[in-house]
């Protein structure tokens, strides 16, 4: 069975995704923006709170589609500046310290909005499913 999970991002329905999908007991989340619920960009020029907002972001996916942070097996970081790595990889580290799945760092050239500094997605599997 396939789960579809929405944050209501208006670009959803423009671009025809989903927040993250859920199939038997992976769980895939998307490349995810620090956009607050008021629909603005949060941490504008600061990609470690951009990163703490996309956490949160992906957290409340995971729990929408029956998993956790503690299910996550793979993360990608996707930046406009490399040189930013290490504040969100500090960032990363917090929320998963005692988790430590496959990731990765890489630079692009820029994203849909060009406030976003960072933007993560995730690979979760449940195990209990």
């Amino acid at each position: 069975m396939r789960q579809l999970i929405s944050n209501n991002s208006p670009y959803e329905k423009v671009i025809g995704m989903s927040r993250a999908v859920r199939v038997g007991p992976h769980v895939y989340v998307t490349a995810t923006a620090a956009i607050g619920p008021d629909g603005r960009n949060v941490g504008v020029g600061d990609a470690a709170a951009q990163a703490r907002r996309i956490f949160e972001i992906i957290g409340n996916a995971l729990k929408s589609a029956g998993a956790s942070l503690k299910d996550v097996v793979r993360t990608r970081h996707f930046l406009t500046d490399i040189g930013d790595w290490k504040a969100v990889a500090a960032v990363h580290g917090e929320v998963f310290a005692d988790i430590r799945p496959a990731t990765f760092f890489v630079e692009v050239s820029r994203f849909i909005d060009p406030d976003w500094l960072v933007e993560v997605e995730v690979d979760a599997i449940v195990e209990d499913a």
